[in-house]
């Protein structure tokens, strides 16, 4: 016959260490997701800012050529709203070798701030009268 077990040999459960390890982990794996949830989120607005400059650049160089007209050199600024958002634009129109194309650059950044989050570069021909 085997001898009934000892008190010692029939508790289980964890001992306090050991959840304080457990508790300690899981703090650590949940902070790391939080931080990785918190960048994306940073991520995807700043994502959504870039989008919407490039498309205020690129539908600013499809209203020129819409217009038919050939771009003076030099700067032009303005500004627009692009989902429901101020932009400011600064177009650099520059001389190409042929005489028939003005290189634009069209630079967009977010209205009242110095940072430039986009910038497009597109070709104007001179209309054929």
């Amino acid at each position: 016959m085997t001898p009934p077990p000892s008190r010692a040999a029939s508790c289980h459960g964890f001992t306090l260490l050991e959840c304080l390890v457990a508790l300690a982990v899981l703090a650590i794996a949940l902070t790391a997701a939080l931080a990785a949830v918190s960048n994306t989120i940073r991520n995807t607005e700043r994502l959504r800012e870039h989008t919407l400059a490039a498309w205020v650049a690129h539908n600013h160089l499809a209203e020129l050529r819409s217009k038919g007209a050939f771009p003076n050199l030099g700067i032009v600024e303005g500004q627009t709203e692009q989902g429901g958002v101020p932009w400011l634009w600064q177009q650099h129109t520059k001389a190409t070798p042929n005489a028939m194309f003005r290189r634009v650059d069209v630079t967009v950044s977010r209205a009242g701030s110095e940072e430039s989050l986009t910038r497009v570069t597109g070709f104007v021909c001179r209309p054929l009268h």
